[in-house]
């Protein structure tokens, strides 16, 4: 590893106010957190523990990276979500932004099942998806341009576990 880019405890400090910013813009309707596994899950399970409202969490698999470092530009959809989203707020949440192909993809695929509302919560966000049609609405931290692993982000399915956000050499 490079540089630890973000601490734990700057994380959860995030988190926490992601949690409260999410809960403002949700005050009624069925609210279902849809997390982008695998880098979304520990994100994602932080998260939702500071919502204060009712919700329910589902997941989507979705692959454009395998073992590279860099996206491959070809998204599987590898698990589709269980969970009806006719009429719900849908709150899409991703480890981190970054071609924005994913993303594109998943919106597309999820707009076809007429939700209430549909949002992005991201923890990273590189601000280099240029092809991005949909805005993230919930951001935790602006990323610089490296290759980041830790806290659900992973290299070839290592680093996930590290509670901090470190660039990789």
């Amino acid at each position: 590893m490079k540089r630890v880019v973000f601490d734990a405890g700057a994380i959860a400090t995030r988190v926490q106010e992601l949690g409260a910013d999410i809960t403002a813009a949700y005050p009624d309707g069925d609210l279902l957190v849809l997390g982008l596994l695998k880098g979304s899950f520990i994100f994602l399970s932080d998260l939702v523990r500071h919502v204060n409202r009712p919700l329910q969490v589902d997941f989507l698999v979705a692959s454009s990276y395998g073992d590279a470092m860099e996206s491959s530009g070809v998204v599987r959809l590898l698990y589709d979500p269980e969970t009806e989203l006719e009429g719900k707020h849908i709150l899409l949440v991703e480890d981190i932004v970054d071609s924005g192909r994913t993303l594109n993809r998943l919106v597309e695929l999820l707009r076809e099942r007429n939700p209430r509302s549909l949002e992005i919560c991201a923890l990273l966000h590189k601000h280099i998806a240029h092809e991005l049609r949909h805005p993230t609405r919930f951001v935790g931290f602006d990323a610089p341009h490296e290759f980041l692993v830790g806290y659900g982000l992973d290299h070839a399915e290592n680093f996930r576990h590290l509670p901090y956000v470190a660039s990789l050499q």
